[in-house]
Formats: C-alpha cells, sequence, structure tokens
C-alpha cells in the first residue's frame, strides 16, 4: 500500500516534503515519478491493524506540516494562516481557466450532456417502446438517477475535510462518475442503477438477476482506479494511488464474493456516508495539492 513518510529537513523547512522518497517506485525508468512500470496496482482494502500503521504514518507527514508552519510562523505571520493562504494562492488553482475546472459539475454531467446532444422526439420514443426497443436514452435516464443519488450523499461528506469532482472525463470516451479526495484517500467511485435486481458481486463481474446478465462493473471501475491512479501521480510528482468503490443504487439485495478484497462494494447511496469515517491516509496538504490537480480537466487528458 502507499506510505506518506516523514521527509528529513521538513523540520526546518529545508526539504520538500511532497519529493517521493528513494525508494517509492523501484526500478530503473526514464520517467523519474513511475519509473519502469507506469501501472500502479490496486491493494486489497486496509486490515486494521493496517490502518493503524496508515495512520501513525499520516500522523508522522502531518508533524512535517506543522514544523514547515511552524517555521513560517517564526519568520513572520501564523503558520496555520501561513499554510491556508499557501492553498489559496496555488497557481495552478488561481490561474485554472473556467472551461477547464472540473470542480462545478454536478452528479452526471457526462450523461446530462450526452441526453441534450441526442434527443429524441417524445413520440419516436413512445413507439420505441411500444415496440420493445429500448431507446439508449432510458438506459441514460436511470444511470442519472443513479448518479443523483450516490452524488448528492457524497456532497454531504465535504464538511468533513472531504472534496468531491463529479464526472471526470477520460480519453476516449471514459469518464469517472465521482473522484472523492480526503483524509481516507483518494476514492474513484462508480454507481451502477440496478433497479429491483439482485446482484452479486464476484472478482471481476456483476451478475444480475434480470436477464441473467454478467456485466463488467468490477473491471470497469478497477480500471478507473488505476488509470486515475497513474494520472494523478505523474501530475502531482508523488505516489497517489486510487481506491475503487462500486456503489449500487435500487438493487433489491446485493451479494459479495468473499474472494473480492481490492474493490469496495456499497449496497445503496446509504452507505456513501461509511467512506466519511476512513482517515489516516493523507495529510491535509496532500488533499489538497491533489485536489488542485485533479479539477483540471487537462490534468486528464494523459489518462
Amino acid at each position: 500500500m502507499s506510505d506518506i513518510r516523514h521527509q528529513p529537513g521538513a523540520e526546518d523547512g529545508s526539504g520538500d516534503q511532497d519529493r517521493p522518497p528513494a525508494d517509492a517506485f523501484p526500478g530503473p525508468g526514464s520517467d523519474p515519478v513511475l519509473g519502469s512500470d507506469p501501472g500502479l496496482g490496486i491493494e486489497p482494502w486496509p486490515t486494521a491493524a493496517e490502518g493503524a500503521y496508515k495512520a501513525e504514518s499520516a500522523y508522522e507527514a502531518e508533524r512535517a506540516y506543522e514544523a514547515e508552519g511552524a517555521y513560517e510562523g517564526a519568520v513572520g505571520g501564523d503558520g496555520e494562516g501561513k499554510r491556508e493562504a499557501r492553498y489559496a494562492s496555488d497557481p495552478d488553482r488561481l490561474f485554472l481557466p473556467p472551461d477547464d475546472d472540473l470542480a462545478p459539475n454536478r452528479p452526471g454531467e457526462a450523461l446530462r450532456v450526452r441526453l441534450a446532444e441526442e434527443p429524441r422526439a417524445r413520440a419516436a420514443l413512445w413507439w420505441a417502446r411500444l415496440l420493445g426497443r429500448r431507446p439508449p436514452q432510458d438506459d441514460w435516464h436511470r444511470q442519472l438517477l443513479g448518479e443523483q443519488a450516490v452524488g448528492t450523499a457524497l456532497d454531504g461528506l465535504t464538511a468533513g475535510g472531504w472534496y468531491v469532482i463529479h464526472s471526470v472525463p477520460m480519453p476516449p470516451a471514459a469518464v469517472i462518475g465521482h473522484l472523492l479526495i480526503g483524509p481516507g484517500g483518494v476514492l474513484c467511485v462508480g454507481t451502477r442503477y440496478v433497479r429491483g435486481a439482485r446482484a452479486r458481486v464476484t472478482e471481476d463481474a456483476v451478475r444480475v438477476s434480470r436477464g441473467h446478465q454478467t456485466l463488467p462493473y468490477v473491471r470497469e471501475v478497477r480500471q478507473e482506479a488505476r488509470r486515475a491512479s497513474y494520472v494523478l501521480t505523474r501530475s502531482c510528482r508523488f505516489r497517489v494511488e486510487a481506491r475503487p468503490v462500486l456503489a449500487f443504487v435500487g438493487a433489491a439485495d446485493v451479494t459479495l464474493d468473499p474472494a473480492l478484497r481490492d474493490v469496495r462494494v456499497l449496497r445503496d447511496e446509504r452507505e456513501v456516508l461509511s467512506l466519511g469515517q476512513l482517515g489516516g491516509v493523507l495529510a491535509p496538504g496532500r488533499v489538497e495539492r491533489i485536489y488542485t490537480v485533479a479539477r483540471n480537466r487537462r490534468t486528464w487528458l494523459a489518462a
């Protein structure tokens, strides 16, 4: 699992706590950050003991940030105030063009755009349904309902020190439904609307009772998290591990394969609140930096 280490020199302000440790990316390679292997794997969600270790590592990192603030305060002004001013005056945030800022995105923004670009007359939709041909607009509307339900619940976590970015576009046509950034790390939340169906989540797919379908939802959200890890690590210049979360909306029942450990599954939107209890992974300074980088649309062009 990724860790946040105390960087030498942070106490006297001479070190750079955002520089990755020498062994963070082992192996030779042309990329100074990613080394020879740009593919970041996804490890299982931590156990209680591992969580305690992560909390201790985050505490050590936070002490480095506090030490830097104390140093800044000694040379003039309040350390905490200077840290806040530094975040607010981050050039990447100050000079971010409005068209490239993903922060204002609403839940399901990409679906809203698709529905607006490909409308169909009410009569045409009615005839298609009458003939048993489900128009794609129906699926998009259902997906939008799921995105709105989960997105609204995620927005409620912002009071606890979390940031959420909705509808993060990745080329050529992929979209991360929700990117949650906060004390518990970076989470890629994928939403699936399966109204009234029973779902069984296996290691690679989801089996839905309606139509006896096997859908690649697990692989999709896992791949989105890997791509997000790669992009954010490369752009932030320190290791960022994004973890996959699969959230269901409208399911009659959700059962999990015990072998599935690397993807967190939420049975309905009410379980979103459990994500707000995660912590001990990222110090506040890194949360701010990752959020600044992630909200820039151009960051994701390299995904």
